[in-house]
């Protein structure tokens, strides 16, 4: 949605015994929603942000047009992450490119705003090895494996340049911290430990303001939601909630005893959905329910990729053989189609990304990303051609 430059000038006439009154200016007032040098659409712009294993190459792809945008390279690209617009793209030597896919939406709670702009390469993020990367409309939150974590100004890295607002420095830990409710949810360690106990709540600037009491012992995994930000724990997961400006904690605890090998350490879902999908192990997953608090566990079988539609849809679970395999609520297979190589599974670096109407998962040894239409029997709709390996993917504009 462009503003329109218009002023409106009234002028009234007014007889008086001391003369006349002068004229008025009014200006117009922003329409709601309106972002600068952005376009506003009706429905999602998604768009999956590409990078090529082999030769660094990224790409931007329109899931709309089918267009491809080239966006410069990244040496030995070797993970990629997203926050719903901006793709963190680590390279062979730890430094983090950050990639505007020119696509995303604004969640107002009960009305979605969604956007367009220009694909564009924004440059090099301060630190390396970065762990996650998670953002509200103020702030980017960058997380490193020595414990710290950067926040970024939104607003700058929307207009193309990266300015630090401040840190957080911890306990050298594998954490992560989150935005949330106009706070940042940050993990933290006791000396000595690589792995957090638990989670505190910093202001934006990145200053601590209050403490979740509930532990989390050997925090692994976490997942924003509507309904809270959820992490990983040894003895299931802990769901940190906001209410009147009070922050608190709740343990949903595993329905059994599990195995350190069968714990849910990372959790993929769509994003706005409640239901996460996390690995139980090499042949099975984990289907937590955030709103009902309880756990699922399914038998799928050697798993490459999982992902969770949620709200009635189906778990999506990729198999070591290549099939892709969906499964309902009660855990029971729905429907298993053929789509990757063993050899494809076998690179790492399949995923699949999950929005409202379709899913997407990339072949890393080809230049193809398919198109699946969940609710139709894994129907495969497209398969998009993106112009190189489609070695990482993650999509943008949800």
């Amino acid at each position: 949605m462009k503003l329109k430059a218009a002023t409106a000038v009234v002028a009234a006439l007014t007889l008086a015994a001391c003369g006349s009154e002068q004229p008025k200016e009014v200006t117009a007032e922003v329409p709601h929603g309106y972002v600068e040098g952005a376009e506003e659409a009706a429905e999602a712009q998604s768009r999956l942000i590409v990078a090529d294993t082999d030769t660094g190459a990224v790409r931007v792809v329109d899931l709309i047009t089918e267009e491809v945008h080239e966006v410069g390279r990244v040496d030995g690209v070797r993970a990629v992450t997203g926050d719903g617009r901006f793709g963190y793209l680590t390279a062979r030597d730890g430094t983090i490119r950050v990639i505007d896919s020119g696509s995303w939406m604004v969640d107002h709670g009960d009305h979605v705003h969604y956007y367009r702009a220009k694909v564009r390469d924004v440059g090099v993020a301060p630190g390396k090895q970065p762990l996650a990367a998670y953002s509200d409309p103020a702030v980017a939150a960058l997380s490193y494996s020595d414990g710290t974590t950067t926040l970024l100004d939104r607003a700058a890295l929307d207009k193309g340049a990266v300015t630090e607002l401040g840190k957080i420095t911890r306990e050298p830990h594998a954490g992560v911290a989150i935005p949330y409710r106009e706070h940042i949810i940050a993990t933290v360690a006791d000396a000595g430990k690589p792995l957090a106990r638990g989670v505190r709540v910093h202001d934006r600037q990145g200053k601590a303001v209050a403490e979740i009491d509930q532990p989390c012992p050997e925090l692994q995994g976490q997942a924003v939601t509507r309904r809270g930000v959820v992490f990983g724990c040894a003895d299931g997961a802990l769901l940190v909630t906001e209410k009147d400006g009070a922050f608190a904690g709740v343990k949903i605890p595993y329905p059994r005893s599990v195995t350190a090998q069968e714990r849910a350490t990372a959790f993929f879902h769509r994003p706005g959905g409640s239901t996460l999908a996390a690995r139980a192990g090499e042949s099975a997953v984990w289907s937590l329910d955030v709103g009902r608090r309880s756990w699922q566990y399914v038998e799928t079988g050697p798993v490459a990729a999982v992902n969770a539609v949620g709200e009635g849809g189906p778990l999506l679970v990729l198999a070591r053989d290549g099939k892709l395999r969906s499964f309902d609520g009660s855990g029971k297979e729905q429907t298993s189609v053929p789509l990757l190589t063993p050899e494809a599974t076998a690179a790492e670096v399949p995923s699949i990304q999950v929005d409202s109407t379709r899913a997407y998962v990339n072949d890393p040894l080809s230049a193809e990303v398919y198109e699946i239409d969940y609710n139709d029997n894994l129907r495969r709709a497209r398969t998009l051609k993106v112009g190189g390996k489609a070695g990482h993917i993650v999509e943008t504009g949800r």
